[in-house]
């Protein structure tokens, strides 16, 4: 086994991914784990994420008060969000030094922060425009809601997955960062776009919400059944 099939074992031995970009992204994070300094530890690759955050939501605020387009710093931020948040935990792993509950704990509550920088960012960039912010509320509302259901389906299961189907958090900031460059070349698609965001989000949590009821229904029946066979 050569180094990178090292790494990428060690960094996938605790998460199945179902997402579309699985195979690509596990193989960079694989290379990445390997090249990072030493003296860089997996808080600091959070910050970098939060920071990335912060750079988008700016990107928003900056294109309502300059240009539309400063939105593409917002392409920057996502990527400086995509570097911290998925190899946070996955240096961890490599360097055999896992924290899971305390990794788990900061990476959701940065992962809320995120959602909610995101958010406000729009709102403030489609506020000229009328009622439209409201998209930013509703995303805000729907990704929370598949945050909860993730976390729900961790609590009955024992497993956390943060892919729903074909689309992880990855192909979500891969999906925005488009959005984003097409409302500087097309004024005004961001609404478009926020719609069709926020009916997809809405479907996929509808599904999701589905399956997990089901999933908790068959292990209410299996307890059940345990609790008569003692």
């Amino acid at each position: 086994m050569n180094n990178t099939e090292n790494a990428l074992s060690k960094i996938t031995k605790d998460r199945d991914r179902t997402n579309i970009l699985k195979k690509h992204e596990q193989n960079l994070l694989a290379f990445l784990v390997q090249h990072i300094p030493s003296w860089i530890n997996s808080d600091m690759l959070t910050a970098i994420g939060l920071a990335g955050s912060f750079v988008t939501a700016a990107s928003f605020i900056l294109a309502s008060y300059f240009h539309r387009s400063m939105l593409l710093f917002g392409v920057l931020g996502f990527a400086l969000n995509w570097f911290g948040d998925s190899l946070d935990g996955r240096l961890a792993y490599y360097r055999n030094k896992p924290r899971k509950w305390y990794g788990f704990s900061l990476d959701f509550t940065v992962d809320w922060l995120t959602n909610i920088l995101i958010g406000l960012g729009y709102i403030v960039y489609v506020d000229k425009w009328g009622r439209w912010e409201l998209l930013g509320f509703g995303f805000v509302v729907l990704y929370g809601w598949a945050m909860i259901t993730a976390l729900l389906r961790y609590k009955i299961i024992d497993k956390y997955t943060i892919d729903s189907g074909i689309f992880g958090p990855t192909e979500v900031r891969v999906i925005i960062s488009l959005f984003l460059a097409f409302e500087v070349i097309w004024k005004g698609s961001i609404i478009y776009s926020g719609i069709l965001a926020c009916v997809i989000l809405f479907i996929i949590n509808i599904i999701d919400s589905l399956k997990l009821l089901k999933i908790a229904d068959n292990r209410d029946k299996e307890e059940k059944n345990n609790k008569k066979s003692a």
